[in-house]
């Protein structure tokens, strides 16, 4: 949508956009333009206009601090984090797609490869699950060394930052990946969940008559030197909110089944002791300056 050709108060607004930095020009000119586009096809009320003023003001001042970002909450939930990581985020067919990362990273404790990253009543109650997979450039080379920062909900859908039940730090891992590129880690099957709505984003998601509901997950960041960065999802497969995911951040590729498992060699393996859910899921990544070499 663009402004009606002729707005003489767009032009004039428009010529005061003559900055060094060419890029953020551009980028001030567009936002400007449909801002205008958007008034004229809404023609809010002044009312309204300060109300949605008021709205962002809001969302900054009362909702955003350490442990959450109202903002990246709204991007996610209007589906513009997607769209802003699918025209930054091309890559060979064979890479894993990247996703949101959501408003609840937090650095995470250096963990070794197989450690427990449950240690809070999650570890008694929740089903014990086993996620592993190999780092691997998108030819399927290892990519030795990669660090795997890894981050989750438990059983009842809170983050370690939402639940006093929980240490800081729990159901999160950084962990470095093997001269295979393997890494893995116990933990507890995490749950789908609402996201935050007792700020503006629930607020909205309430008026415009959308539900809250994640489906299950476990967040992955992978980072290694000569790749770019990976942000990514594994999504439990049979997940009822896999097709209407508030964050609009589900791909097919990014989605696994559990495996249950029991058997003794299995528990060996494993290092479990007792009926746990195994998560296969491999991280491809992709080489820096991968867009300027493709045809």
């Amino acid at each position: 949508m663009h402004a009606p050709d002729g707005d003489p108060l767009l032009r004039q607004v428009l010529r005061g956009v003559n900055g060094s930095d060419e890029r953020l020009n551009e980028v001030v000119s567009s936002l400007i333009t449909h801002l205008h586009a958007f008034v004229a096809d809404v023609r809010p009320t002044e009312h309204e206009w300060l109300a949605g003023l008021a709205f962002l003001a809001e969302t900054g001042q009362r909702w955003c601090g350490p442990h959450r970002d109202e903002f990246i909450l709204l991007s996610d939930m209007l589906g513009l984090t997607t769209a802003v990581d699918d025209v930054n985020h091309s890559g060979p067919e064979t890479m894993t797609p990247s996703s949101v990362q959501g408003p609840f990273h937090s650095p995470a404790p250096p963990r070794e490869l197989g450690d427990w990253i449950a240690h809070g009543p999650e570890r008694e109650r929740a089903t014990p699950a086993v996620v592993h997979g190999r780092v691997l450039d998108c030819d399927g080379a290892p990519v030795p060394g990669a660090v795997v920062d890894v981050w989750q909900a438990n059983d009842t859908g809170l983050y370690d930052s939402q639940d006093d039940t929980q240490e800081p730090g729990n159901l999160r891992a950084l962990l470095t990946a093997g001269p295979d590129g393997g890494y893995w880690f116990r933990t507890v099957r995490p749950a789908s969940y609402p996201v935050p709505t007792d700020g503006t984003a629930g607020r909205l998601l309430k008026a415009i008559g959308r539900h809250p509901m994640r489906p299950a997950h476990v967040h992955v960041q992978v980072t290694a030197p000569g790749y770019r960065p990976l942000t990514t999802h594994v999504f439990l497969a049979g997940d009822p909110y896999l097709d209407s995911d508030a964050a609009f951040a589900v791909k097919p590729e990014l989605i696994r089944r559990p495996v249950r498992r029991e058997s003794p060699d299995d528990l060996r393996r494993w290092e479990m002791d007792g009926p746990f859910e195994e998560i296969e899921f491999d991280l491809r990544m992709v080489p820096l300056g991968w867009a300027e070499e493709r045809p």
